[in-house]
């Protein structure tokens, strides 16, 4: 199930859209939105450090914030390290990861969605969609929460680091 408390408007048949609160469907002590700034942060600070914007925290269900990082793929010389990664591995080892969620500024790609499979993670809030569609249609077909935010703050971010760095966004993605 794909959750969109803010309504955005888009295509139906990539994001659907269904009404809701923005608090997590695990039902997350802390709102959705006051997650979002957790990895909004991060997000700002790869920026600050030459890299690209992209952020993510992850968090049990009951508010705990377990990890959070940022994309460090230029900082790092490494192009593994994403901002799901660099929370997840900052987050540590856990027993389980079902009642985890990992939230994220921008749609994961395929390589993080892997990595939310891979571990069970339950649920994923995403700050936007619009500039970047990853991962998490596939993620809900397989029983992962999905609540796309489309905050306005992570589509300017994004689409002003796309226009200034073009060529970083796309060795990025792949392209």
């Amino acid at each position: 199930m794909i959750e969109n408390p803010a309504g955005a408007t888009g295509s139906a048949a990539s994001t659907p859209k269904l009404s809701g609160s923005a608090s997590s469907p695990l039902s997350a002590a802390l709102p959705a939105a006051e997650m979002l700034a957790v990895a909004r942060e991060e997000a700002e600070s790869g920026l600050a450090e030459g890299g690209i914007p992209i952020g993510a925290a992850l968090f049990h269900r009951d508010g705990t914030l377990l990890g959070r990082g940022h994309n460090r793929r230029v900082q790092n010389g490494d192009p593994s390290v994403h901002g799901e990664t660099d929370a997840f591995r900052a987050a540590g080892r856990l027993r389980g990861y079902r009642d985890t969620i990992m939230v994220t500024t921008l749609s994961p790609c395929w390589y993080c969605s892997g990595l939310v499979r891979q571990f069970g993670i339950g649920q994923v809030v995403i700050g936007e969609a619009s500039t970047f569609h990853g991962g998490h249609d596939w993620l809900a077909e397989h029983g992962v929460g999905i609540t796309v935010l489309e905050d306005p703050r992570c589509i300017t971010l994004m689409r002003e680091f796309i226009a200034a760095r073009p060529e970083l966004w796309y060795e990025d993605i792949g392209e």
